[in-house]
């Protein structure tokens, strides 16, 4: 598309396959060609809302800034959606120079990159912040980071390297206690007594494991089983603080010691549901607030100071500064009628 934050594709074949690889918030698409021809490489990063889906290619999605189609009867497109602009591709097969081993695919070098440079600055900040470097928690975003500090009740601005140190010093005590562990039973006590960058690892697993479509934004059953497994992110009950990068960190308790000054907690109040069938909100005047109106029954009178008693009300109420609810449209008939009333009040005011 003419807006999409993306250099264009010079890949052009009559039938080729994709085939995808990912590495922690990056994915690597590959264009390979059936017939003659060099496969192509392009190198995705997803922002906050960018997704792929496949749809019919006559009927594409808003915001599919890179679609490739299939030659079937009716074909698919299978298009790449950014409704925000904040994801991008590149060319080339390689992945960011920047970015670590992923908590994924490559947990034990992503687990040994943590703990042997825990005297970079980066650790000098809360470890909510530390959690969302991706030079050494590849993968790791906003969401996972609350999911991950609220099951360990670990506050989120407590110093990292305070946090991981201790991790590295259990670390060294479990070896020495258990110098023969097999595979199996670390992975037995990984899933019992997990730690933090553990966690790093099995919760997002839990997401992918979960379903294949449970981020399909136009399908409600899905987003509601996503908002289901959450147990911290936007969950109501929980606080939130903006931490020194402008992201909204999720916790329950105190936020620790590192937290921001200025700042006091939102605590998230459960949503009452609207009801449809209302058609107007209740409104409150001025007047009912300082005194509730009685409930009296207008005496019978005759036309004439039916007429001049309306007119006064109609005076009194144009004075007071309200907001009503807007009224639903009269027939013309009822309107005319009423103008015919006003006109007869204005000229019997002195009978009346």
């Amino acid at each position: 598309s003419a807006v999409g934050r993306g250099p264009e594709v010079p890949f052009s074949s009559d039938a080729y396959r994709i085939t995808a690889t990912s590495r922690g918030k990056e994915l690597r698409l590959t264009l390979a060609p059936l017939g003659p021809g060099e496969p192509l490489h392009l190198v995705f990063r997803f922002g906050m809302s960018g997704s792929f889906r496949l749809c019919p290619a006559a009927q594409l999605p808003r915001h599919a800034h890179l679609c490739f189609r299939t030659r079937e009867s009716p074909p698919r497109a299978l298009c790449f959606v950014d409704p925000r602009r904040f994801g991008s591709w590149r060319l080339g097969d390689a992945w960011q120079q920047d970015r670590g081993p992923c908590v994924l695919t490559e947990y034990q070098a992503f687990r040994e990159n943590v703990l042997k440079n825990l005297e970079d600055k980066a650790f000098d900040k809360p470890i909510c912040e530390a959690l969302l470097n991706q030079k050494f928690f590849n993968g790791i975003g906003n969401y996972l980071r609350s999911e991950i500090l609220y099951r360990l009740k670990i506050p989120p601005f407590e110093k990292a390297r305070t946090v991981l140190e201790a991790l590295k010093d259990q670390e060294q005590a479990r070896r020495k206690k258990n110098p023969s562990l097999t595979l199996s039973k670390k992975l037995k006590l990984m899933q019992e007594n997990p730690d933090l960058l553990e966690l790093c690892h099995t919760v997002p697993t839990e997401v992918i494991t979960a379903e294949k479509n449970l981020f399909e934004p136009d399908h409600v059953d899905n987003y509601a089983a996503f908002k289901n497994w959450l147990q911290c992110y936007l969950v109501p009950g929980m606080s939130s603080l903006r931490d020194r990068n402008g992201r909204t960190i999720w916790f329950q308790g105190e936020p620790g010691p590192m937290a921001p000054k200025g700042q006091t907690p939102r605590r998230k109040r459960t949503q009452l549901k609207a009801d449809p069938q209302a058609l107007t909100p209740k409104v409150t005047t001025r007047a009912s607030k300082r005194r509730p109106r009685a409930a009296v029954k207008p005496p019978k009178l005759a036309k004439e100071e039916k007429e001049a008693e309306g007119l006064k009300k109609g005076r009194a109420r144009g004075r007071r500064k309200v907001t009503a609810a807007p009224a639903l449209s009269e027939p013309k008939a009822l309107v005319k009628a009423r103008r015919s009333l006003r006109t007869s009040a204005r000229r019997g005011r002195g009978e009346a």
